[in-house]
């Protein structure tokens, strides 16, 4: 296939009611690299919360797809993003993955850094006899492109020409709206985070958060876990969903433009929510349009990185590209600001249970990854089939969309157990889009 007509990789006929993916796209090392340069080089990358960096000469440090990143407040609380390169030799200046601190100083040969970026330090430049040339550079940690702030979530662009972000989130910021009005005060992450690796490509994971059809079958024995729970055995304090009852629920999908999407599903397990316990607070405060809203599954994918799964628990996750065959992942605990203990540790129990690498379902995930992975690679295996389940159910809205004021590049509802997979056709032509307009030489957004 000629990697120079990308968009044969993504083979799209809504007239035909076809949707299928070409396997390179996930095996493919030269695909990679066209995927770190002409997508996550040129759009934006959810970075953080503001939360984290709350205080003056807080910092985390982060990726934008291949990319080491320092993302700090200075000592006026402005947020800054920057390579995190000295600009000596290269080393990177961060080392800790979060911390305080007023100066960063490079391991190699002691440059040094303030929380704005500013090199405030050249290691015995007096007696180095420079040209003069040398003091008319800059040489101050180089700036992210971009930084943006949507409600407390950071995202930063290593390219200029992106659009306004809450312009690229468009219609996600109500789905997100839906996730940070849960409390008065917004969002926040219990503190720590699990980190871990996959042999697999990102966007299989990408594939995954949207993708109730694998529950039954890969995650079999958590569901034998949850039945034995509802007997009174085992840990109680998790509080699932009794999964085996979704068949009657309903459930749908809405797809959005620049590759944003989101899975949503109704059940009848309400009382099993972290914030049932306030839902009446929610419903003065919110309206009962959105407070409905917030008791429903949603999975929401915002492209390229970034996921929120609000269903078996609140989990934020941040994809990182590593190479064609292996992604690391980054999984938060979200939780309101103010949450109650009692809140708080419901939260906590059912993050632990169902996610994690010691939990009873990510295990299941990135092993199933890698076996995908492996099929991807097989001599004749050529177009994946899985984002066909619900074509024939597609439009462009529903009533749930127009109640929120939505009009979504496409939707699809029907009963739970329709595990639908047309929740990717929209990442996946942003995806083709982007990928087309780099080889083109085009700006990524016009």
């Amino acid at each position: 296939m000629d990697i120079e007509n990308i968009r044969l990789f993504v083979d799209d006929r809504p007239e035909d009611g076809v949707f299928r993916v070409h396997s390179d796209a996930f095996s493919d090392p030269e695909i990679f690299e066209l995927e770190m340069k002409y997508i996550f080089e040129r759009t934006w990358n959810f970075v953080t919360l503001e939360s984290e960096i709350a205080n003056p000469h807080d910092y985390i440090t982060t990726h934008i797809g291949r990319t080491p990143v320092v993302l700090a407040r200075d000592a006026k609380g402005n947020i800054g993003a920057f390579i995190n390169a000295c600009r000596h030799k290269g080393a990177t200046v961060a080392r800790m993955s979060a911390g305080n601190a007023k100066y960063h100083v490079c391991p190699y040969h002691g440059w040094a850094y303030d929380s704005s970026g500013k090199n405030v330090d050249i290691k015995d430049r007096k007696s180095g006899f420079y040209a003069p040339a040398f003091d008319l550079d800059n040489h101050d940690l180089l700036p992210v492109a971009r930084v943006g702030n949507y409600r407390g979530m950071i995202f930063a662009s290593l390219s200029p020409d992106v659009p306004p972000l809450e312009e690229w989130l468009g219609e996600m910021r109500t789905m997100l709206d839906i996730s940070i009005d849960q409390g008065p005060q917004g969002l926040e992450f219990v503190p720590g985070r699990t980190t871990y690796t996959f042999r697999a490509n990102w966007k299989l994971q990408m594939d995954n958060a949207l993708d109730a059809y694998h529950l039954t079958s890969t995650h079999t024995s958590f569901m034998d876990v949850i039945a034995r729970r509802r007997t009174g055995e085992g840990n109680l304090e998790a509080r699932q969903y009794d999964w085996g009852t979704r068949g009657s629920s309903t459930g749908g999908m809405y797809g959005f433009a620049n590759g944003h999407s989101c899975t949503w599903g109704d059940h009848g397990e309400r009382i099993k929510r972290p914030i049932w316990p306030m839902i009446n607070d929610i419903r003065q405060r919110v309206g009962d349009v959105r407070a409905e809203w917030m008791l429903r599954l949603r999975q929401l994918n915002v492209f390229p990185n970034m996921q929120i799964n609000d269903a078996a628990g609140v989990i934020l996750r941040v994809m990182r590209p590593i190479s064609v065959d292996l992604t690391e992942m980054h999984s938060y605990c979200l939780a309101l600001k103010g949450d109650s203990a009692e809140v708080r540790t419901r939260r906590m129990r059912q993050f632990e249970d169902f996610f994690n690498p010691g939990g009873m379902a990510t295990p299941d995930d990135t092993v199933t990854y890698a076996e995908a992975q492996r099929g991807f690679a097989a001599p004749g295996f050529e177009w994946v089939d899985g984002y066909a389940r619900g074509a024939a159910l597609l439009t462009r809205d529903n009533e749930l969309s127009r109640e929120l004021g939505l009009q979504p590049a496409q939707s699809a509802e029907g009963a739970w157990n329709l595990f639908n997979e047309v929740g990717l056709h929209e990442p996946y032509r942003e995806w083709a889009r982007l990928m087309e307009a780099g080889l083109a030489g085009r700006k990524a957004f016009p």
